[in-house]
């Protein structure tokens, strides 16, 4: 990805603390900027409270092994009731 200028404005002191910080860094205030932005987006990523709960959560193999045993029996925008219908239909030959 290329770089581009970009032009900001803050007070001579923000300026000067930027410039600080990035020196004790052995950085440039380009490099602490992104470094900044970065973080900051990575921290506002919305997350999944359920996922969340659950992310370190073992599946055990068995369960794995029933992963996607029944795509493409029933198409995707099927409902609940269609499906047992259809299930009654095919039981009692209706």
């Amino acid at each position: 990805m290329g770089m581009t200028k970009l032009t900001l404005s803050a007070d001579r002191d923000v300026i000067e603390l930027a410039k600080s910080i990035a020196s004790e860094d052995n950085i440039s205030v380009s490099k602490l900027f992104k470094t900044l932005i970065t973080d900051l987006a990575k921290k506002r990523e919305k997350k999944n409270p359920v996922l969340e709960k659950y992310k370190d959560v073992v599946i055990s193999d068995d369960i794995k092994a029933l992963t996607g045993i029944l795509k493409g029996k029933y198409p995707d925008d099927i409902t609940l009731w269609e499906a047992k219908y259809q299930g009654l239909k095919e039981d009692y030959d209706l």
